[in-house]
C-alpha cells in the first residue's frame, strides 16, 4: 500500500467537514413519507442541496472573518433569535456556530426561570450572559419571552408585561451604551407552515422531543402569539436596536439570509495573523511508549 501523501490527507478531511454538512442536511429529512409528500406539495421547490451548500460555506468563511475581527478589537456582540415555535431559528444558530470557536461564539438558551430567579429584576438572569470584550453571544430567545411565551400562557400578569415594555428600550440603550451591539432576528413563518413542521416532528422519532405541551399549546393560541408578536416589534423597535424580520418558510434560504445580513451589519476586515509554523516533534531515544491494558480501549465495532 502506498504511502499517504499530505494532499490525500487533506482531501479526507475535508469529505469529514463535507459529511458534517451533509448530516446536519439530514436532519430536516422526513421520515414519514406521507408527511414529506403532503409537505412537499404545499411547500414548494427549494435551493438544491449544492447551490445551498455552496452558498452556506461562504457565509461560513465570512464568519471566520466576522469572529476574527471582533476578537481582535474586543468588540461585545449580541444577537437575538426570536419567533414562534418550529420557526428555524436553531437551524441558524447552529451554521452560524458551526465552524466558530466557542470560546469567542456561544450559544444561550436559558430554561424557565427557577422560584428564586422568579424574584429576581427580570433582566437580571440574563445580565451573566452578555459578552465581554472579543465576544458574541446567540441568544435562543431571550428576554423577550416575557412579550410572548409567558404573555400569552399567562405566566406573566399585563402589569408585568407593561412593566416589561417600559424597561426593555432603556435596558438594551444601556447595553448599547456600554459598547454592545445588539441585533434581533424574528424568524417569521406562516401558520400552514407550522403546523407541517409539528406534524413532522410528531412523525418522526429523531425530533419528537422537540415537541413540548408548550409547543402544542402554541397551535391552539396562534392568534394570541400573532397579536403578542405585533405589539412586540412595535413597542421594542428602537433606532438603537431595530427588529429584523426573516422570512423563515424556506429553511434553506431562511438561514442563508440571516447570515448574509448578520455579516452586512458589521464593517469588518481581515485581521493580519503570524504565519503558523508547526514546530518539530522533539525525539528521545530513551523513551519506550508503554503498552495500555486493552480494557482501556472502546469497542472498534464500526
Amino acid at each position: 500500500m502506498s504511502e499517504q501523501t499530505p494532499m490525500d490527507w487533506l482531501e479526507a478531511e475535508l469529505s469529514d467537514s463535507f459529511d458534517e454538512d451533509y448530516e446536519l442536511e439530514l436532519e430536516d429529512a422526513e421520515l414519514s413519507l406521507e408527511i414529506a409528500r403532503i409537505y412537499k406539495k404545499h411547500h414548494g421547490p427549494s435551493m438544491e442541496r449544492r447551490d445551498y451548500l455552496r452558498a452556506l460555506i461562504q457565509l461560513q468563511a465570512e464568519l471566520i472573518r466576522l469572529q476574527s475581527w471582533v476578537q481582535h478589537h474586543k468588540e461585545k456582540v449580541v444577537v437575538i433569535f426570536e419567533g414562534r415555535d418550529s420557526a428555524g431559528k436553531g437551524g441558524a444558530i447552529k451554521r452560524i456556530t458551526q465552524r466558530l470557536n466557542p470560546r469567542v461564539v456561544r450559544t444561550v438558551a436559558l430554561p424557565a426561570p427557577s422560584d428564586r430567579e422568579k424574584t429576581q429584576w427580570y433582566f437580571q438572569r440574563y445580565v451573566p450572559h452578555l459578552p465581554a470584550g472579543g465576544e458574541i453571544v446567540l441568544f435562543d430567545r431571550s428576554w423577550y419571552n416575557r412579550a410572548g411565551v409567558e404573555r400569552v400562557m399567562g405566566f406573566a400578569s399585563e402589569d408585568q408585561v407593561e412593566q416589561f415594555f417600559q424597561d426593555v428600550p432603556e435596558f438594551e440603550r444601556m447595553l448599547v451604551r456600554s459598547g454592545i451591539k445588539v441585533v434581533k432576528y424574528w424568524f417569521s413563518i406562516t401558520d400552514e407552515e407550522q403546523q407541517m413542521r409539528f406534524l413532522m416532528r410528531i412523525h418522526d422519532p429523531m425530533k419528537q422531543w422537540k415537541l413540548s405541551p408548550m409547543d402544542l399549546q402554541s397551535r391552539v393560541r396562534w392568534e394570541d402569539y400573532t397579536k403578542a408578536k405585533e405589539e412586540m416589534l412595535a413597542r421594542s423597535n428602537i433606532d438603537e436596536a431595530p427588529w429584523y424580520i426573516v422570512e423563515g418558510t424556506d429553511k434553506k434560504r431562511a438561514r442563508l439570509n440571516c447570515i448574509d445580513h448578520l455579516l452586512s451589519l458589521f464593517d469588518y476586515e481581515d485581521i493580519p495573523v503570524e504565519e503558523i509554523q508547526l514546530p518539530e516533534r522533539v525525539f528521545n531515544p530513551d523513551y519506550e511508549r508503554a503498552v495500555l491494558p486493552p480494557e482501556l480501549y472502546v469497542p472498534q465495532k464500526y
